[in-house]
């Protein structure tokens, strides 16, 4: 049985790759813009979106490989209610940093698995994000450092980078801050024979 990755998402990935997992990717094609603006029009929360997004992912992947174990995954960014999204592009970029700066928000990763037809673990994990003060300056420089990087990810950095400098505080796993809750979705591998226990 192989492990898909329901996903064009190099850094998740990579976070199974380094974790010793043998895993490909598949990306799965969503509209994800067009799903969330009806999940908010529903009245979904947070983490059901990320949950029906990650599922979409995955139920169409394993369409196409019914014998395989698929992964899907998603992450919203949560503030005061808000929801963030991958800016467009660097201004983008800069007005979500500016309105992130000084408050906390919330990383709502959505991991599941899927076997053919029929899901068999979920998890959310919400890892929480305080972001300091820093100036307009250290903005400026974070922006020309970084560059076109600000737009592959719903918070605009990349705290595996320089965009760890942008913290005072940072509460949850580092792999589901990236995207992909590891440690739970290596426990479901375990149990279910998929990586020795």
């Amino acid at each position: 049985m192989r492990l898909i990755l329901a996903s064009q998402s190099r850094y998740r990935l990579a976070l199974l790759h380094q974790a010793g997992i043998a895993a490909e990717a598949v990306p799965a094609h969503v509209d994800e813009a067009e799903i969330k603006a009806g999940a908010r029009a529903d009245g979904l929360a947070a983490d059901e979106t990320a949950l029906l997004l990650a599922s979409l992912k995955a139920e169409r992947v394993a369409r196409r490989h019914p014998d395989d174990l698929v992964i899907g995954a998603d992450q919203l960014l949560v503030c005061d209610g808000e929801w963030f999204d991958k800016p467009a592009d660097l201004d983008a970029a800069r007005a979500q940093l500016k309105a992130l700066r000084g408050r906390t928000h919330v990383l709502v990763t959505a991991v599941l698995c899927q076997k053919g037809g029929q899901r068999v673990w979920q998890h959310v994990a919400r890892p929480r994000l305080t972001m300091r003060d820093f100036s307009d300056a250290f903005l400026e420089h974070y922006v020309a450092l970084e560059g076109d990087a600000l737009t592959t990810t719903v918070g605009a950095y990349r705290v595996e980078g320089p965009g760890v400098q942008l913290f005072d505080a940072i509460e949850g796993e580092h792999a589901a801050i990236v995207g992909l809750p590891l440690l739970p979705l290596l426990g479901f591998l375990r149990q279910h024979g998929v990586l020795l226990r």
